[in-house]
């Protein structure tokens, strides 16, 4: 039985950008504290919704989202600044600003959040990116790096301030193997050097059941498939969960979106 209390709480949330169209729907989640978890599933079944909800960029329709034992209130500017201190999000394109170089992308959240002398600033800075394994990179415009040194950079950005919340939206898109590799080895070292949470938005499954601790899969409308461990996800007799994890074609996820007949749509009607 479950009595340390989660770091993260989805309590009964409901959120669509038009109310008449929920893309999270009455849905309930309990992330642990110092865990690395992963949020799989379909495009569209809000994995970066909920992120942006956790975050602060949004308030739920209905529900509560509770961080750290905080009920996380939108529209109170001094909680947003103080909760957003304690945490670091990784954007799923980067979002790095191409008139600053590599070191003043890394050290715009420190120059935003702290007073920090600049002395400091640039030995926090070059130790993240040390970490990232950038270090001899920091004096690059973004236009002079690689996709996946990007990635990299961005995730140094999103440590500088030493969150207790990190947040991956989609980590591992557009990464060559290597570059993948790499990327998920630093989120699980990370969180165990660091004893963050890590919350890992992403599609791509044998990469996130080798680092997480513990998996949820949604469907649409924020529906939860299945949690667990990734071994319990892996030997799931669930269809959709089954279907999911191994990649197979055929089963209760469609490739049609719900359309009428197509002889309708087309007026093919009975002649």
């Amino acid at each position: 039985m479950e009595t340390t209390p989660p770091f993260i709480e989805i309590d009964h949330v409901s959120f669509g950008y038009d109310p008449s169209r929920l893309i999270l729907k009455d849905i309930s989640l309990r992330f642990p504290r110092g865990k690395v978890t992963a949020i799989l599933g379909g495009s569209g079944c809000g994995k970066t919704t909920l992120l942006r909800l956790i975050g602060g960029v949004h308030a739920a329709n209905s529900g509560r989202v509770v961080f750290d034992g905080e009920v996380v209130k939108t529209r109170d500017k001094a909680q947003m600044y103080r909760l957003r201190r304690r945490l670091g999000m990784l954007f799923q394109f980067g979002a790095l600003f191409t008139d600053l170089n590599v070191f003043d992308n890394v050290a715009f959240p420190l120059r935003e959040h702290t007073q920090l002398p600049e002395d400091m600033v640039r030995d926090i800075v070059l130790m993240k990116l040390n970490a990232v394994g950038l270090r001899g990179a920091a004096g690059l415009r973004i236009s002079e790096v690689s996709g996946g040194m990007a990635r990299r950079i961005a995730l140094a950005r999103a440590i500088v301030l030493d969150p207790e919340l990190i947040m991956y939206d989609e980590p591992f898109a557009g990464l060559d193997l290597i570059s993948l590799g790499v990327a998920a080895k630093l989120i699980r070292t990370l969180n165990d050097v660091t004893g963050a949470t890590s919350l890992v938005v992403s599609h791509d499954v044998p990469e996130c059941m080798a680092i997480s601790d513990h998996v949820v899969l949604l469907a649409s409308q924020g529906r939860v498939v299945a949690q667990g461990t990734p071994a319990e996800l892996m030997a799931s007799s669930d269809p959709e969960t089954r279907q999911f994890v191994r990649g197979e074609p055929d089963g209760p996820v469609k490739f049609h979106y719900p359309a009428p007949d197509i002889a309708t749509d087309f007026g093919l009607g009975a002649r």
